[in-house]
């Protein structure tokens, strides 16, 4: 009995590069060159996946175009949230205030990332980015009841736009898909209330004997924001001279407070006091004083706030609003915040004719602009009196 040997198969053929392109198993990939290394060694990029050679055909040549205009990106896997994780972390203490990256890091994690987070960074599209905003605007706030407004899904657009722009930059991504997305537009300015200059006095006359009494007059005298009024310090106020300084301001991350400057160098500025603000802050100093002999050394000196705990600590700014808010229920107020306060000093000071520009900078605008738009609904008033006044000069009367 014989036995024939099994004939030998002939191994496989390589697969065949042509033109850039060839397949691997059931798909077909492309590589280009890159150039060369340090060492003279020949760079590739290979980037597989296409169920037909005309789509990998595609690919590799929109890749080519790219490389020639220095605008190639390398394929990678990174996911979108691996992405926005790294970036936001890396912005922490070299591109925004603490408070605003708080901001940014809560609305990363709890309206971004949760929507499109899985999605690789290189395969977002402004498609999926207009999905998000339709999303968060009809179920994106977290206890599950409804959705954002617009303008708090602006907001969250432009954190991404911003994220993504640095993807650009850095070559991940070769565009912004939040460029072609388009943003919700807030339906109108959120509602401002105001109280008239009787009603502040009731109020402050309710008020007069709370050791916050001073933080009050201030707010609605000098328009000071919340963060202002409980960052002053001792050393920024000049009572001789009538005057206060914004050089410093508290902000709340949670529990924590830190201490920053203004935001804009006009934040930065310096605001005449009336003569009951000035004697108001005395009365405050003398207390504050005699409370700071009677505890001694364990009194914190060195923060030189002007309103501060008994032991010299700072404010939180939420203890202020809760405590401004019960007493506006008990004086039997009409309803506001403690920020309307800074509405109310600005509407009172151009209901009185003071010039746009001077309220601007006691408010620390940015921009004069920003006082006017803010406060459009005030100008009517005042059109009607420049217009009898030019009226009077030009035809007497």
């Amino acid at each position: 009995m014989s036995s024939k040997t099994p004939a030998k198969r002939a191994p496989a053929a390589e697969p065949k590069m042509k033109a850039g392109v060839m397949k691997r198993g059931a798909t077909w990939s492309y590589v280009v060159a890159l150039g060369t290394d340090e060492l003279g060694h020949k760079r590739q990029q290979w980037k597989g996946g296409y169920k037909r050679r005309a789509d990998a055909v595609t690919a590799r040549t929109e890749a080519m175009s790219q490389l020639g205009r220095g605008g190639y990106v390398a394929p990678t896997r990174q996911s979108t949230g691996e992405f926005l994780r790294e970036w936001i972390a890396g912005a922490k203490h070299t591109r925004v205030r603490p408070s605003t990256w708080a901001s940014y890091k809560l609305n990363i994690e709890r309206h971004i990332i949760p929507h499109i987070g899985a999605r690789t960074l290189q395969e977002l599209t402004s498609g999926a980015v207009n999905k998000l905003y339709a999303d968060l605007l009809e179920s994106g706030r977290a206890d599950g009841k409804g959705g954002l407004s617009p303008q708090s899904v602006k907001y969250i657009g432009m954190i991404l736009k911003h994220a993504l722009a640095d993807a650009v930059r850095e070559q991940r991504i070769a565009r912004n898909p939040a460029d072609g997305a388009t943003a919700p537009r807030p339906r109108h300015a959120r509602e401002m209330h105001t109280w008239t200059g009787e009603q502040v006095r009731t109020f402050l006359d309710h008020v007069r004997d709370d050791e916050l009494y001073a933080a009050y007059v201030v707010s609605v005298t000098c328009g000071t924001r919340r963060g202002e009024t409980l960052g002053l310090r001792w050393s920024d106020v000049d009572l001789d001279r009538g005057r206060i300084s914004i050089a410093q301001t508290i902000i709340a991350i949670g529990y924590s407070l830190t201490f920053s400057t203004p935001k804009t160098a006009r934040g930065r500025r310096t605001i005449s006091l009336d003569p009951t603000t000035i004697d108001a802050l005395r009365q405050h100093r003398t207390r504050q004083l005699e409370r700071r002999l009677a505890i001694g050394g364990g009194y914190r000196a060195d923060l030189d706030l002007v309103f501060a705990k008994v032991d010299g600590e700072p404010i939180h700014p939420e203890r202020l609003t809760r405590q401004f808010d019960a007493h506006v229920k008990v004086a039997g107020l009409p309803r506001i915040r403690l920020h309307d306060l800074r509405h109310t000093n600005a509407s009172l000071m151009l209901s009185a004719g003071v010039p746009a520009k001077v309220a601007s900078e006691r408010l620390g605008h940015s921009s004069i602009s920003i006082t006017l738009d803010t406060y459009s609904h005030v100008m009517p008033g005042l059109q009607e009196d420049a217009a009898l006044t030019v009226g009077a000069a030009v035809f007497g009367g």
